[in-house]
């Protein structure tokens, strides 16, 4: 270990992650466009993420705060972003995640693409893959809005469909359709509407968007400082793996853009060498201890790579699926101690893997719950990745 560098403990990465996520009681936000500055962005690969991890984090929580932001105001934006994973960031953030990740991402989702149809469709070539996105555009001009199945209705070449894999036991049939609205979405030629149903419902209307090609955002070294720098205001102090794990940059681009930052390395616990940035080396005072239950896939539970100060390796094979997505987890004072679930008949039930924080932890515990079952009231969640301890007490 250097003595030369700065030192920050687990409990300090702890009161920093309980005050600047939100998650402490007293530092709970009013609005939602608050609670994705806090955490960069929110996870929205599940309809239902959204909404329970802002929620977490809301001093007085509701769905429809959320939906206000992302189908009224247009505050909160979906882009296909980060390690090719659908966020949810503030509109301000839109120019900078499209220019440190989302084009390139976009970019790799279209070659696939035109790979995908050239090889695999007879009759199909970029110049008619544009001409059947033209029509898909001109359709959502003048609806407004319109589901997969209403484009594809009005759209014929969006009917067609690809057999993969032929011959293999898991062949499969793909409707060119889903391939070809993902693309426009990431290109952000086309948006995520609201969703027919209610807000878990993954079932949703496109809308209209604004390419991100077309949007003016800084060159592309500057917009990776830019994130890089608030993601080190949020999950910092870190370590230049979790940057890189979590943006999907190559390592000399989380390199260049620490640099950018005039990022400090400091040393954590266990000996192993982070960064933090340059006004963020002092001591943090660890806010009121406090309990939340949060969902699979909340930008906290994956925020980071290297989880062990956090989460305790052996809960890992109960709160984690075989994939590395993060299932629904009950935290206490800064790390993980346990899962949650709703059953059938919508009860919200849970189940502490340690007895770190005593009594003091079990009834704030039981307290969080109740706030999430009241909010929640009547509708049923599943999460869209499932983990074995979910599973078990979703029973």
């Amino acid at each position: 270990m250097s003595h030369s560098r700065p030192h920050i403990d687990t409990a300090g990465r702890r009161a920093r992650l309980g005050r600047r996520q939100l998650l402490a009681g007293g530092h709970r936000a009013d609005r939602v466009e608050e609670v994705a500055e806090a955490v960069v962005g929110l996870h929205a690969s599940d309809p239902a993420t959204v909404h329970l991890a802002a929620c977490a984090r809301l001093a007085e929580p509701d769905p429809a705060e959320v939906e206000r932001a992302l189908y009224d105001d247009g505050s909160l934006v979906r882009m296909l972003g980060m390690r090719r994973t659908l966020f949810a960031v503030g509109a301000g953030l839109v120019p900078v995640v499209a220019s440190s990740t989302a084009r390139a991402v976009a970019a790799k989702e279209r070659a696939g693409l035109v790979r995908w149809l050239t090889e695999g469709a007879p009759g199909w070539d970029e110049r008619r893959l544009a001409e059947a996105e033209a029509k898909v555009l001109a359709v959502l001009g003048g609806r407004g809005a319109a589901t997969a199945a209403e484009l594809t209705a009005e759209v014929p070449e969006l009917r067609e469909a690809i057999v993969v894999s032929p011959g293999k036991p898991y062949q499969a049939t793909v409707a060119v359709s889903s391939r070809i609205l993902r693309v426009l979405a990431a290109e952000g030629r086309i948006r995520r509407g609201r969703p027919r149903g209610g807000w878990t419902s993954s079932s949703f209307r496109w809308t209209p968007g604004t390419a991100f090609a077309e949007v003016p955002a800084p060159p592309a070294p500057e917009a990776r400082a830019a994130l890089a720098r608030r993601w080190l205001a949020s999950y910092g102090p870190a370590t230049v793996e979790d940057l890189r794990w979590w943006t999907g940059w190559t390592l000399t681009a989380t390199r260049q853009a620490l640099a950018a930052t005039g990022a400090v390395e400091v040393t954590l616990d266990g000996g192993t060498t982070g960064v933090a940035l340059p006004d963020d080396l002092g001591p943090v005072a660890a806010p009121e201890p406090w309990a939340a239950l949060l969902p699979g896939l909340d930008p906290t539970t994956m925020g980071w790579k290297a989880r062990d100060w956090y989460l305790a390796p052996d809960q890992v094979p109960q709160l984690v699926d075989r994939s590395g997505n993060i299932g629904p987890t009950v935290w206490w004072d800064g790390r993980i101690i346990g899962g949650w679930a709703q059953r059938a008949n919508g009860e919200i039930v849970w189940r502490l893997l340690t007895d770190d924080g005593g009594s003091e932890a079990e009834a704030a515990v039981a307290d969080a719950a109740a706030r999430l079952a009241d909010w929640v009231g009547g509708v049923r969640v599943t999460p869209r990745f499932r983990t074995p301890l979910e599973r078990e007490l979703s029973r």
